[in-house]
């Protein structure tokens, strides 16, 4: 129940929600807390921001405050990897990675729960790769007073199936990165991928154990990938050598050393060509030439889900068309953008 008093005979009432305070292009907060006391100083400010009355809520049994909510909201939203600290502002509690991760939203159950239509929360996409501190989401109680039941709901839905929302650790592996080409391989050529791909896993936390080459034959490809796991690489990447050009062998080489669950080939660009397969549990994944020439393609897409124990396949590579076009920003901001999202 609502019961409002003119702001004038306010002074010493208890403000029952947060007031926000909007200045275009200067601000937006919290202008007066909750539980604030109004002082008579405070009387010219509330009009300022709209407010001539005060209201007094007295709350029943079943019915809950939108502070409440959000706190109750915040806890059954997160998952693993996710922290928040449980003070509303406005009303409202962000969600923050505790940790560098990739970011994974059940957007099944976040799209069940927005659609209760009073509670909301909004994400960061799925898989995105964040660092410890960011705001992945945000969640409140979208009237001041809602039914609890609406609230129970929500709850309900959240907690019936994976997190919501997590931030997964990415492991830190051993590569073992095979350079294939002629081209490279008789020194016709200085070869510029290892250098970027031991950034790239650097980034992740993850390193090159060693680098091999080999030419464009098949049999020498795979007994270089082979090489590789037999002194404990962890991932096998393989650049060059995947497009459909006959003397590009590397995926016959790939398949040669035994990968099993190949899918070549994926709705991303740059990477139409690239390939994610399995050789016993040492996942392997054959880099187009793009991955030497862009700064981002589907390899950076991958590898982070890939290093959370991820599996990716066919399904997983079909779903990358929706987003999978990069824009070639003069300036990349890779990935705050819509690429692979």
């Amino acid at each position: 129940m609502l019961k409002s008093v003119p702001v004038e005979k306010s002074v010493g009432m208890v403000l029952p929600h947060d007031i926000t305070e909007i200045v275009k292009d200067v601000k937006k907060g919290v202008a007066f807390k909750k539980g604030h006391i109004i002082r008579a100083e405070d009387i010219a400010h509330l009009k300022q921001l709209g407010k001539d009355n005060i209201y007094i809520i007295s709350l029943t049994a079943s019915e809950i405050h939108e502070n409440e909510a959000a706190s109750i909201l915040a806890r059954c939203l997160s998952g693993r990897g996710v922290e928040y600290l449980n003070d509303p502002a406005e009303g409202k509690i962000a969600l923050k990675a505790g940790l560098d991760g990739l970011l994974r939203i059940n957007k099944q159950s976040l799209y069940r729960f927005n659609m209760l239509g009073e509670v909301m929360c909004a994400t960061l996409h799925d898989n995105t790769p964040v660092e410890k501190g960011e705001t992945v989401a945000a969640t409140r109680l979208i009237p001041l007073v809602a039914p609890r039941e609406l609230v129970a709901e929500a709850e309900r839905i959240a907690l019936s199936s994976p997190p919501v929302i997590e931030v997964l650790p990415l492991q830190k592996v051993q590569i073992g990165l095979v350079i294939t080409g002629n081209e490279v391989f008789y020194g016709r050529i200085e070869d510029r991928f290892e250098e970027v791909l031991r950034a790239k896993a650097k980034a992740l936390g993850s390193e090159i154990l060693l680098v091999r080459r080999a030419p464009d034959d098949k049999g020498v490809i795979a007994r270089e990938i082979g090489e590789c796991i037999a002194r404990g690489a962890e991932l096998i990447v393989t650049s060059g050598g995947m497009s459909v050009d006959p003397d590009d062998v590397t995926r016959e080489g790939i398949l040669a050393a035994g990968a099993i669950d190949v899918a070549y080939g994926t709705p991303v660009l740059p990477g139409a060509m690239f390939l994610s397969g399995m050789i016993g549990k040492v996942p392997v994944l054959g880099l187009p030439a793009c991955g030497m020439y862009h700064k981002i393609t589907v390899f950076d897409l991958v590898l982070p889900r890939i290093l959370t124990g991820e599996k990716i396949g066919r399904h997983e590579f079909a779903e990358l068309g929706h987003g999978g076009l990069c824009r070639n920003c003069k300036v990349c901001r890779y990935p705050i953008c819509n690429f692979g999202k």
